[in-house]
């Protein structure tokens, strides 16, 4: 029979895991056996979300801002120093970006957006997938994309731009790194209450999910954080032993229906909304 701890034995980075889908996801893997190093900037919240994880030194906080590889080349060293390997990487850091149209787009702040979102992803994958491979792990690479990775007009366009780079970067290196046993996949949400997103026009998390809900196909349930962790967990864990270059879409049908090309559904847009409080 198997563990019912579907990660035990297994060694997670989490990037941008201070808050929001990182925090809850931190909290998951480790709750199923999973060592877990939080890696963000938000350096109190960070170290304080580590320390209530129980057992003591199930979970540890690194500082890493993304946009430097020497930052996320150094997180996947000091891990495998700590914890001699690495299984999982969830690269999930981001933020908003601008909210302008594409009319009154600051290139300084697209570039920035990509640094985070798309550069940032591509070391995330380059370094943990080097380690992976040296090391023979048959390990897993999640990325955390968005609705607006599959449907435009949701988001801010300079969010769009990052988020569609992000499925692409995912599909090619699932290309490659598939032949080494290294699965690389990415999950994309649709609006979600965080701390950050219910900052944006200071809406409450009630709110939030009221909009969610009435943009959403899918009528009887509310999506949060924990969810979007869940699955995140299946990506991360054996049962998906087979599954690569998948973008699993948690957004209760919004990206199958045209007739939510609305302000309601705008305003809400995915992952817009649980992105920004990750990093």
């Amino acid at each position: 029979m198997a563990s019912t701890l579907r990660l035990k034995g297994k060694v997670a980075i989490i990037t941008g895991g201070a808050s929001g889908i990182g925090e809850a996801t931190a909290r998951l893997f480790a709750s199923q056996g999973a060592i877990v190093v939080i890696a963000d900037i938000q350096d109190s919240l960070g170290t304080s979300v580590a320390n209530s994880i129980s057992p003591p030194g199930q979970c540890t906080y690194l500082h890493c801002d993304v946009r430097d590889e020497l930052q996320v080349a150094a997180a996947v060293d000091q891990t495998i120093q700590t914890h001699s390997r690495l299984d999982i990487m969830f690269s999930n850091a981001g933020i908003l970006g601008p909210l302008t149209s594409i009319l009154d787009l600051n290139m300084s702040d697209l570039d920035n957006l990509l640094a985070i979102h798309v550069r940032g992803m591509a070391a995330a994958i380059k370094h943990a997938g080097r380690a992976m491979v040296a090391a023979g792990i048959r390990g897993s690479i999640i990325c955390t994309a968005s609705v607006a990775a599959a449907v435009a007009g949701f988001a801010p366009v300079a969010y769009t731009i990052a988020k569609h780079g992000v499925l692409g970067l995912v599909k090619a290196a699932a290309g490659e790194l598939g032949e080494k046993g290294v699965r690389v996949n990415c999950v994309s949400p649709f609006g979600v209450a965080t701390p950050l997103s219910c900052g944006i026009g200071m809406m409450t998390a009630g709110l939030v999910e009221k909009l969610t809900c009435e943009a959403a196909v899918l009528k009887g349930a509310v999506l949060r954080a924990a969810d979007i962790a869940a699955a995140a967990l299946f990506l991360a864990s054996d049962d998906s032993a087979f599954v690569s270059g998948q973008n699993i879409v948690v957004d209760g049908a919004v990206s199958v229906s045209n007739a939510l090309f609305s302000k309601t559904a705008k305003v809400v847009m995915g992952d817009v909304m649980p992105t920004i409080h990750d990093f």
